[in-house]
């Protein structure tokens, strides 16, 4: 099991607008992917989700802090680090967060990513960004 989850880490660390392909080296056919904002089902869809991402940010990458494994469960510990046109004047933001994943064999069949969609998405907005900000100094004074 403690291949399969560093296989899994090395190829992610690979991933690319690229080589998308390596999705398939990882991922089951029938593979459910979660997020706090998304939820795809299946290789094809993962792929597109994927896609998508990739067209929308400059940069992203993961550090892998913490990783444990608990019968066919595997459990990494990360900080994503991206900019995206839109957010934060394009500067970069860490988001701390951590993904459950369940395999079936060598391969994911279930993706669980858990982060704060406030601190990836809502506090970078221009605009709404400053009011949760405001409001967050607000609420623990």
């Amino acid at each position: 099991m403690e291949q399969h989850l560093s296989n899994f880490v090395d190829i992610y660390n690979q991933l690319s607008d690229k080589n998308l392909s390596l999705l398939r080296n990882i991922y089951d056919e029938s593979i459910v992917f979660s997020d706090p904002l998304h939820r795809v089902e299946g290789i094809e869809e993962l792929t597109k989700y994927f896609e998508n991402m990739y067209a929308n940010v400059n940069s992203i990458s993961f550090d892998i802090k913490e990783h444990y494994i608990i019968e066919d469960k595997g459990f990494l510990y990360w900080d994503m680090h991206f900019s995206h046109n839109k957010l934060n004047n394009k500067k970069c933001i860490t988001v701390a967060g951590h993904s459950q994943l369940t395999f079936k064999g060598e391969k994911v069949i279930n993706h669980r990513d858990y982060f704060d969609v406030g601190a990836l998405l809502y506090r970078n907005i221009p605009l709404l960004g400053s009011v949760i900000k405001t409001l967050e100094k607000r609420a623990v004074s």
